[in-house]
């Protein structure tokens, strides 16, 4: 601004400097050729009185540097001249000013030389005896002038442009160091320039305007940043070039990546071929997906495309843990074969004992062996239907009714129900410890305490012991069962309470069990929002311990 303010002035001032160098030149000039021209018409008048009255005599006696006299006859013919031989001078009859002195009495005419830089004014009087007495001087033209004035011109323009650029920087700082103090922060505090009004207004009103657009940005930056953080998800989006643009906190502990990585490459974070080939799938088609193992769990990758106006913006990775639906399938296919190999096995026991007395093959007197069989076998698929039943009841999750019970009361009851089991193989139960009520479903706590301690009993060494202990734990209740039995080996200790999971398949048989136990366990305590714990080794016993909640 300070150099179009010092430009502008320099251009002014040049400009007024120019405009009054012509016109005081030509005033001046126009001023001293009528001044010459009065002074010449005075010395004409009376250079004609002496003429008529001593006649050439007195032409021959002036001399004079300055002015040119001739003496010109009524035709034209030259009589005198002050300067030239007449005698090689030409008829003047067609001179302008001759015409002129002859017809109205006086006559003037201004004539250029050939360089224009000098003219002649000539002044022409007629006489009483008819001729005409003409007086010339010589003036240099306009031109010269300024040529001559040259120097004091230059000399003035250089003063002037000097003081004009002096006096631009004053002008120029005084005006621009008010609009340097602008606090734009607050265009209404301002107090620099009336002018400058409207502009801090509208600067003013677009501040207003951009402070709100940014807090609503802002509020939606926080919404999406809340959203996408507390989501279990990974979302990662990326922009037409393949950068990531954001990456939430899921994203960041899958990808092993941090803040740092916004702005670069996604595939500086993951190189694999299946995730490469998933981006350019997406890019093409509009979206993609695939399957794959990342730090041991297994997650499913969807990609979709965002595009304005056909043109691809970018791309949104949004990455689920599918884990636990990987594992339910598996458990699923793998319930369903074992349920058909568990279901199988009593019902070609119950069909093939069936077919042998229906032929007529079993003696009468083994005929009660057979049907003891068949019954046994019934039993015991009743049983696992029962088991089966129960944990697709608790698969689902439905609401069961609750009630306030003592697990010391249910705990006693279960070892008044096994107490003939238990004393077949000389094992001594004993229940002790708080009453431990709590609000829970009865048929679910009963079966937890009776297939631990079905398990402690059947898993037991003859003349072992079963304890059942009920401890009061501040806002926790503890229900623990311990044995002496043949212990649980280390490995095999998570996965006991798998469906159908058995450590010892030979004894598990000869027991009886369907494998389904200790499952019922796990989710009817799941289902109380409790937790299990098993301590065991082999030889020495098992410590099962179960914490509800008050």
């Amino acid at each position: 601004m300070t150099s179009k303010i010092l430009k502008s002035i320099l251009t002014v001032v040049i400009s007024i400097l120019l405009i009054t160098l012509i016109v005081i030149t030509g005033v001046l000039y126009q001023y001293f050729g009528n001044v010459q021209q009065a002074q010449l018409k005075d010395e004409l008048s009376l250079a004609a009185n002496a003429v008529e009255q001593l006649g050439k005599d007195y032409l021959g006696s002036v001399e004079s540097d300055r002015y040119r006299l001739t003496w010109v006859a009524g035709n034209g013919e030259v009589l005198f001249d002050s300067n030239a031989d007449i005698s090689a001078m030409e008829n003047h009859a067609d001179r302008e000013e001759i015409r002129e002195a002859l017809t109205t009495g006086t006559g003037s005419s201004t004539r250029r030389s050939a360089t224009l830089l000098e003219q002649t004014i000539y002044e022409a009087i007629s006489l009483e005896d008819g001729s005409v007495l003409r007086i010339s001087v010589s003036r240099a033209t306009a031109i010269v002038l300024v040529l001559g004035m040259l120097q004091p011109i230059a000399f003035i323009t250089l003063l002037a442009i000097a003081f004009s650029m002096l006096l631009a920087h004053r002008m120029a700082k005084r005006v621009v160091e008010p609009l340097n103090k602008l606090d734009l922060d607050k265009p209404m505090d301002n107090d620099a320039y009336e002018e400058l009004s409207p502009l801090l207004h509208r600067i003013h009103a677009q501040r207003q305007e951009i402070k709100q657009q940014m807090r609503a940005l802002k509020q939606k930056q926080d919404e999406f940043e809340q959203i996408t953080g507390n989501m279990k998800e990974a979302l990662v989006l990326l922009d037409a070039m393949g950068r990531i643009v954001s990456i939430n906190p899921a994203a960041r502990s899958l990808f092993s990546a941090d803040t740092s990585c916004i702005g670069n490459d996604f595939l500086t974070i993951d190189r694999k071929q299946s995730m490469r080939q998933a981006v350019n799938t997406a890019k093409e088609d509009g979206q993609s997906a695939f399957r794959a193992a990342v730090n041991g769990r297994e997650y499913q990758f969807d990609l979709s495309r965002i595009g304005s106006e056909d043109k691809l913006q970018g791309i949104v990775i949004l990455a689920f843990d599918v884990t636990e639906q990987v594992n339910a399938e598996r458990n699923r296919r793998e319930f369903t074969a074992n349920v058909s190999h568990e279901l199988k096995t009593p019902l070609q026991s119950i069909i093939g004992s069936a077919e042998l007395m229906e032929n007529g093959i079993v003696k009468p007197e083994d005929t009660p062996a057979f049907v003891g069989r068949i019954r046994k076998e019934a039993i015991r698929l009743v049983t696992l239907i029962d088991d089966i039943i129960r944990l697709s009841q608790l698969d689902e999750g439905g609401e069961m009714p609750h009630e306030e019970l003592s697990l010391r009361v249910l705990a006693e009851e279960v070892c008044e129900t096994l107490s003939d089991a238990a004393g077949a193989k000389g094992i001594t139960m004993e229940v002790s410890g708080d009453d431990g009520v709590i609000n829970g479903v009865h048929r679910l706590l009963y079966e937890v305490i009776y297939n631990l301690c079905d398990n402690a009993i059947k898993y037991n060494v003859p003349g072992g012991r079963v304890t059942v202990c009920v401890a009061e734990e501040g806002d926790k209740i503890r229900l623990s069962v311990q044995d002496t039995g043949i212990g649980i080996a280390p490995e095999h200790q998570s996965k006991v309470f798998e469906r159908f999971y058995r450590v010892d398949k030979s004894h598990s048989k000869q027991s009886g069990g369907t494998g389904l136990g200790l499952s019922i366990v796990k989710h009817a305590v799941q289902y109380h929002h409790g937790k299990i714990e098993i301590i065991s080794e082999t030889g020495t016993g098992t410590y099962i311990s179960v914490e509800f909640p008050r």
